[in-house]
């Protein structure tokens, strides 16, 4: 079994005025997605529409790299940023928001779950540009501890969750939720079922989670566990959820993110 640590009593800094700048949105107002949707979205993305998972990758990096900079209030200059990368597609999504955070001057560390060379094809097209790039990143090893940071960005499983986390990743998770810094999720706390809503031991206890394409099923009724809730578009076309028999006109027209409300 993995050990525990303590749980930092959870922040939500959502009361900066840089926040404000997402429209809201009643989270009622949309459909909702369970796990096995996600990845039909996903499948039917490349299948029927030609968009590859590389471009949702970078479209939800870049979003979350503007929520991470509205959380430090809008400046990110020499503000240091820690992500937490797993070797899947969601550390991807992390990985390209740390590039795009790293190019509006912050000072951004990386820290893999898993060895550099065992990150599937994807993330490790991201990994290469951030060490050309000349990023800091390294792998969580016995005995680490957290560097210092204003921010953490937890991705490291997502929405893919399949068990309980072990080994690294679980260490990560109980490093971060013990570290004093926010923790800003990348489509689900890592450790929590994005589908029926089932908290793992350990699981991170975000400050804010970013959604990606609708909201999921099982993180909204978890406010302790997911912090503030916004949605980020990463060009799922509405006629894919036609498809599906879901109704989700265009939702984005404001902006590319949004924040939910009960």
């Amino acid at each position: 079994m993995c050990g525990q640590r303590p749980m930092k009593p959870m922040t939500i800094p959502m009361r900066n005025r840089s926040m404000n700048t997402f429209p809201a949105r009643a989270i009622a107002s949309l459909p909702a997605l369970s796990s096995d949707q996600m990845r039909q979205v996903d499948a039917l993305m490349v299948a029927e529409y030609g968009i590859e998972p590389i471009q949702m990758m970078e479209n939800a990096g870049r979003n979350l790299a503007d929520v991470a900079q509205a959380m430090l209030d809008g400046d990110l200059a020499q503000r240091p940023v820690l992500v937490l990368a797993g070797h899947g597609n969601n550390g991807g999504g992390g990985l390209a928001a740390a590039r795009h955070l790293a190019n509006r001057g912050a000072e951004v560390q990386v820290m893999l779950a898993r060895a550099m060379e065992s990150l599937d094809a994807m993330p490790g097209q991201q990994l290469k540009s951030l060490l050309a790039m000349g990023v800091s990143v390294t792998t969580a090893g016995d005995g680490w501890e957290l560097p210092s940071a204003d921010l953490i960005i937890d991705a490291l499983i997502g929405y893919r969750l399949q068990s309980t986390p072990c080994g690294p990743e679980a260490d990560l998770i109980q490093l971060a939720n013990s570290h004093p810094a926010p923790i800003l999720a990348l489509d689900a706390p890592s450790g929590v079922d994005a589908g029926n809503g089932r908290a793992h031991e350990p699981c991170i206890r975000a400050a804010a989670t970013m959604m990606l394409a609708l909201p999921k099923t099982g993180l909204l009724a978890l406010p302790e566990l997911t912090g503030a809730l916004l949605l980020a578009d990463i060009s799922v076309p509405s006629t894919l959820y036609d498809d599906l028999g879901l109704d989700a006109t265009p939702i984005f027209h404001l902006s590319p993110i949004l924040r939910l409300h009960p």
